[in-house]
């Protein structure tokens, strides 16, 4: 079946409220095991079906942010979320309590009950109002951002769209294509302020009436972090800081003297050679026709597992007029299949993103047959899937770039060591937000820009004075949207630097390694897989130094300067 064929139909919110309290109702004193696991099967298969119609509407929604069907589906969803789990938090809580707890952890894992005790702690029938509010501010936040229509040298584009202009080669086009970023969200200052600021302080409120001390902790209980608090991520954001700042520092400087710039700013540190930056050597179709062979070579159960997603073009690649910024994956439970949206716009990143996404789809395709507790693992886990595939097509990567290939492998692996210490700046920034609720809009940005000093000593932003002012973190979606997410790409990025490492050595061992992870989906706490895995855990002390090492050795013996 194609994905435009999946049928979407409104769940019967009353049909499903009650069916889950006859499902709670099971959960009894006196009943056998038996009945107790056929109910939780059944709720799982209920789930299932109400997760199937909310995933179709958030992906159509995403897919056309003008589409007033799906807009107004979607603000369904966001309305009933909350009302529903009141009903799932009854029968989570029954399950804990059931005399059976020890047979029915031998079904169907311990891991799935330690979440559910987390999870307990999250929610209470008065939060559901806030949650309300909650879910419509992240949905007004993303229909902003997807309304940009930037006008720019005779065309008009959204944020997406904007991408390729500010890598070329003409260094005023650069400039400009900046400013003109810049001067969109300049426009849509004060709706991004009040939307941000009435996020922190509901998510506020929810914490403290859930008797949290404020936001940050029940953010990390919401994410699932089971075996790692913030001191675990403090400790590892210090190992980016000492470790990876001064070498991302050198890189930046590397850049410079590659393009030819002196004094490199903002708007020339997304051009990475004189010659132009890598791409992609053919548009959309032609991009997956390669990616069918890759995965076909890569391994048999790959080639099967994405010929698949093509034949039921659950992959939506190109950027359009309304279409949602970003990439993402989801998977739909009813159609047993993940579904991919991204936005090419020409640059190295379509075929980054293909690749990425294409990992967690895998993962997600290979765990589809575990209870849905297991079908994804914890986001950072998540990332681990997908940054690792990124390297392990990299035996690929001449089918795509073509003569660009080396430039492309070097500006894919100095471009990751770029990322950690923007990607460490987001999440203290976080820390420091919520942790501090009371602060003014102003005050957040100027908190950005200290934090953005400290792990971009190199920024310089020119004659932007918006982006100086501390704004640039209005274009990461993650902020508004999933809170305290953005670490988990960094941890699973050097998480992932170890599958490159492995690669080298012995690619066949290194996917073997990788299936292995996949096949666990959730199954295991994010420590707990890698150490199933036998991978560094980031968060112990050397981690991030000793695995560095062999990249900074493999970017050390490239010469740039030919590229």
């Amino acid at each position: 079946m194609k994905f435009k064929d999946f049928k979407y139909q409104r769940p019967d919110t009353e049909k499903l409220q009650n069916k889950i309290t006859e499902l709670t109702a099971l959960i009894a004193s006196g009943n056998p095991v038996e009945t107790e696991i056929k109910a939780m099967q059944s709720m799982f298969d209920l789930m299932d079906d109400y997760e199937s119609m909310q995933t179709l509407v958030s992906v159509r929604n995403s897919l056309d942010t003008t589409d007033k069907f799906y807009e107004d589906e979607q603000n369904f969803f966001n309305e009933f979320n909350p009302k529903l789990q009141e009903f799932t938090h009854n029968f989570d809580l029954k399950i804990l309590k059931s005399e059976h707890r020890v047979k029915l952890e031998e079904k169907f894992g311990s891991l799935m009950f330690k979440m559910i005790e987390q999870q307990l702690k999250t929610f209470k029938p008065e939060i559901i109002p806030d949650l309300q509010v909650e879910n419509k501010l992240s949905t007004e936040q993303q229909k902003l951002t997807a309304s940009a229509k930037i006008e720019f040298d005779g065309g008009v584009y959204n944020l997406s769209q904007m991408a390729p202009f500010m890598q070329d080669l003409d260094r005023d086009k650069r400039h400009r294509a900046q400013l003109a970023v810049s001067n969109f969200l300049e426009e849509k200052e004060k709706e991004i302020d009040r939307i941000y600021d009435d996020m922190v302080k509901v998510r506020t409120k929810i914490a403290k009436t859930l008797g949290y001390e404020n936001f940050v902790q029940l953010a990390y209980d919401r994410l699932g972090r089971v075996d790692y608090t913030a001191k675990e991520v403090k400790t590892y954001r210090d190992q980016i800081y000492s470790e990876v700042v001064p070498l991302a520092t050198k890189l930046t400087a590397r850049k410079a003297k590659r393009i030819g710039i002196e004094n490199p700013k903002s708007y020339d540190l997304t051009l990475s050679f004189k010659s132009g930056n890598p791409t992609p050597k053919g548009d959309r179709a032609w991009q997956v026709e390669r990616a069918v062979k890759m995965y076909d070579e890569l391994s048999p159960i790959t080639g099967k597992f994405f010929r698949r997603m093509v034949d039921m073009e659950v992959l939506e690649l190109d950027a359009k007029p309304g279409k949602s910024g970003g990439g993402y994956c989801t998977f739909i439970p009813n159609y047993d299949t993940p579904f991919i949206f991204a936005n090419f716009n020409g640059t190295q990143h379509d075929v980054e993103v293909l690749t990425h996404e294409a990992g967690h789809a895998f993962q997600s395709y290979q765990s589809r047959n575990l209870i849905p507790a297991y079908r994804w693992p914890t986001l950072e886990a998540c990332e681990i899937h997908s940054m690792s595939m990124e390297f392990l097509t990299w035996p690929w990567m001449k089918d795509f770039f073509l003569e660009d290939t080396d430039k492309f492998k070097f500006n894919h692996l100095s471009g990751s060591i770029l990322f950690l210490p923007y990607g460490v700046a987001v999440d203290e920034f976080q820390h420091i937000v919520y942790e501090n609720p009371e602060m003014t809009p102003d005050e957040r940005k100027s908190a950005w820009r200290k934090v953005e000093k400290k792990y971009l000593p190199f920024k310089d932003y020119d004659d932007d004075e918006f982006m100086k002012k501390g704004t640039y973190w209005f274009r990461q979606g993650h902020i508004f949207g999933v809170p305290f997410y953005y670490i988990d790409y960094t941890l699973a990025q050097v998480c992932a630097f170890q599958y490159w490492i492995k690669a080298n050595e012995d690619h066949k061992k290194a996917f073997e390694s990788y299936l292995e992870l996949c096949n666990l989906g959730g199954s295991k706490s994010f420590v707990n897989l890698l150490e199933a895995n036998k991978l560094r855990n980031p968060f112990m002390q050397g981690t991030v130094k000793e695995i560095i090492e062999p990249i900074k050795e493999y970017l050390d013996s490239v010469d740039d300067l030919k590229l």
